[in-house]
C-alpha cells in the first residue's frame, strides 16, 4: 500500500515537472503557437546591423511584437523585415520604424514611433518611413580617423 502510494506521489511531481518545464520551454523560447492573433507588416532599412529574426518590436518600450523574417530585397540592395504585430495595435501609416540597441552592447531591436495620421496600415502593408541602424563600430573609426587629420 505504501509503494503504491509513493509510486503514485512520484508520478504526480514527475508530471507537475514536465508540463512546468514546457511551460518555460515555450515562454522562454518565444515560440508563438498563437500566430492569428497578430498580423504582419514589412519596413525596409538601407542597413539592420545585428538585427536578428526573433527580435523584440516596441512601442515606447513595451514589447508589441517580434521580427519575423529577415530578407535582402535584390533589386533595390535594402534589408526587408517582416514584423509580427499583435492584433489590436494599429499603426498609422506615417509611423517610424527604426533599429535601435538595447543598452551599449545588447541587442538590437526594431522602435516604433507612431504617427499621427488617420490612415492605417493594413495586415501586410509596408512601413515608408524607417532608421537605419548605427553601427558603433563606424562611429568609432570615423572619430579615430577624422581626429587625426
Amino acid at each position: 500500500m505504501k509503494k503504491s502510494m509513493l509510486e503514485f506521489t512520484v508520478g504526480v511531481f514527475m508530471i507537475v515537472g514536465l508540463v512546468s518545464f514546457s511551460y518555460l520551454a515555450i515562454t522562454v523560447g518565444g515560440t508563438d503557437w498563437f500566430s492569428d492573433q497578430n498580423y504582419k507588416v514589412k519596413a525596409r532599412f538601407n542597413s539592420i546591423a545585428g538585427l536578428k529574426e526573433g527580435a523584440v518590436v516596441e512601442i515606447a518600450g513595451v514589447r508589441v511584437g517580434k521580427v519575423e523574417k529577415i530578407k535582402l530585397d535584390k533589386n533595390e540592395f535594402e534589408a526587408e523585415v517582416l514584423l509580427s504585430i499583435v492584433n489590436g495595435i494599429k499603426l498609422q501609416d506615417d509611423t517610424i520604424a527604426s533599429i535601435r540597441t538595447a543598452g551599449i552592447i545588447g541587442d538590437r531591436f526594431v522602435n516604433i514611433k507612431p504617427g499621427g495620421s488617420d490612415e492605417t496600415i493594413n495586415p501586410g502593408g509596408m512601413i515608408i518611413e524607417t532608421e537605419s541602424a548605427i553601427s558603433l563600430e563606424e562611429l568609432i573609426s570615423k572619430y579615430i580617423f577624422e581626429s587625426g587629420k
